[in-house]
């Protein structure tokens, strides 16, 4: 009967010292092992969005006439805050697409989750996509119609922002009339 009290006993052992030394070669480097996958996740998912970002871009057949006109000059626009807030009487972020006229925070979800997070790609967007976009997000989102956003966003992106609020002022609604 010692014989196996002993052998009880030496497993016992044996079980306790394997579990804590698993115990402590995992517990130390698990989190900064899935905070790195994690990391490494959002860096895949950025890399797909652009990726996702310029297919959409490419295949759009028709843009807005507008976009044939912008140049490369323009790509060293700087963001000026307090110009907008003087324009406006309020403070925007850059790329607030909820100063277009006719967006408010949904369709600006719905566009962020469907790649278009700036102007400048609000502004280069057709129409048609626009409209797409909305048509598949449900029936209260058909209704609005985003055919002067991509002007509008362009005067943004331009930082035409004395421009942008004249059009919208004399605007119906975000409407030409």
């Amino acid at each position: 009967m010692d014989t196996y009290l002993q052998f009880a006993l030496i497993g016992l052992i044996f079980g306790i010292i394997g579990y804590l030394l698993g115990k402590k070669s995992s517990s130390g480097n698990s989190h900064e092992k899935w905070t790195s996958a994690l990391e490494s996740c959002k860096q895949k998912n950025i890399a797909l969005q652009d990726e996702i970002n310029q297919l959409k871009l490419g295949s759009t057949a028709k843009t807005s006439k507008f976009v044939s006109d912008s140049n490369a000059s323009n790509s060293n626009i700087t963001f000026d805050a307090k110009a907008v807030k003087a324009v406006f009487g309020k403070s925007y972020k850059q790329d607030d697409l909820k100063i277009i006229e006719g967006i408010g925070p949904k369709i600006e979800e719905l566009f962020k989750t469907s790649g278009i997070l700036t102007w400048k790609a609000l502004g280069e967007t057709s129409v048609d996509r626009l409209r797409e976009i909305l048509s598949k997000a449900g029936e209260r989102y058909q209704i609005h119609d985003p055919s002067t956003w991509p002007k509008q966003a362009k005067l943004a992106y331009e930082g035409k922002w004395q421009e942008l609020k004249d059009w919208q002022n004399k605007s119906d609604g975000g409407r030409e009339v």
